[in-house]
């Protein structure tokens, strides 16, 4: 494993972290506690130090539990990061995909930390992220004010936020940068959805923010196991794609093939986004054993060339040269 220290901050984070969400919130299938606790812990055996979790990833606050319950005794030796922003004190089922409503004065901010410090049994979050920043909150002076109070009251170490929540929201995560000084900065890129992402890591380079990348492999397509006939259950949410996605993301697979020599294409997508110094970490969606030990190699492999790297530039740029159907 390698570790990045987190923009001007002093955070040293593992490069491959876990997203909490995929064993806690039921989109990517069923893990009873359990599992997801042994799931993390392996993790963590393996190097990985950045555990990124948000109070609404299943029921509000179990999947803070969960770190908590599966790392509590190596707390001194791993990065908690959470989120806050959405209303959690209303009566909301946490089934299917809407947006929970938001919620960002200073009290319930307030109330939000100090929740989440209880449920992670901790007297401090590492990184602390507005969860689906929206233009308002960019604008709520007071907002900013409570998260810089919190750090200098040692809540918080870092704070941030988190674009999403689907990709896209460019005018918003530009807005951020310019508007407001921030540690951290997460959003969705790879290799084959690389904008507005580009444009976030531009951003970013004003202020030498770390970057923390979520959905590196494109939902799954880039971890090389999806064929043509490959389904999902109506409860994950790849089921929502269109059969276009998955077609199109294949076809542009197949021409990724020249990342792949001594390295997986799931490892070549890490090593891609491991290549721009100021991603900090990356966030795979972890659900197996294989998987995670794949991942976590990653961070080991020989880094791309320069001319892999040009190469992905200019397929991007013509679509990976694919004819519109």
């Amino acid at each position: 494993m390698q570790y990045r220290k987190l923009g001007n901050t002093d955070i040293e984070c593992s490069t491959v972290g876990f997203g909490v969400w995929t064993v806690t919130a039921g989109w990517w299938g069923d893990y009873t506690a359990d599992e997801a606790i042994r799931l993390m812990r392996k993790a963590y055996d393996l190097g990985i130090t950045v555990f990124d979790t948000a109070p609404t990833y299943g029921p509000v606050g179990y999947a803070e539990e969960i770190v908590a319950r599966a790392l509590g005794d190596v707390r001194d030796r791993v990065v908690y990061s959470t989120k806050f922003g959405y209303d959690t004190e209303i009566d909301w089922s946490y089934e299917g995909h809407k947006e929970r409503p938001q919620r960002t004065d200073p009290e319930f901010t307030r109330r939000a930390v100090e929740a989440s410090l209880r449920r992670l049994g901790t007297d401090v979050i590492d990184i602390l992220q507005l969860h689906n920043v929206k233009m308002p909150h960019i604008e709520q002076d007071d907002l900013w004010a409570t998260l810089e109070a919190l750090k200098a009251e040692g809540k918080v170490r870092a704070f941030g936020v988190s674009i999403g929540p689907k990709i896209g929201w460019r005018d918003e995560g530009v807005k951020v940068q310019e508007a407001r000084r921030m540690d951290a900065f997460m959003l969705i890129h790879n290799l084959l959805e690389q904008d507005p992402g580009r444009e976030f890591i531009e951003a970013a380079r004003a202020h030498n923010t770390g970057l923390m990348v979520r959905v590196p492999h494109s939902s799954g397509l880039l971890e090389g196991t999806y064929t043509k006939d490959t389904t999902f259950d109506e409860s994950d949410h790849r089921s929502f794609r269109t059969r276009e996605w998955l077609v199109d993301g294949l076809a542009k697979l197949e021409k990724l093939e020249f990342l792949t020599d001594g390295m997986t294409i799931g490892q070549a997508a890490i090593k891609w986004l491991l290549a721009e110094p100021l991603v900090t970490t990356v966030l795979p969606n972890i659900y197996r054993d294989d998987q995670m030990e794949e991942f976590a190699a990653a961070a080991d492999k020989p880094d791309l060339t320069a001319d892999q790297l040009a190469r992905v530039a200019e397929l991007y740029d013509r679509n990976f040269d694919l004819v519109p159907s």
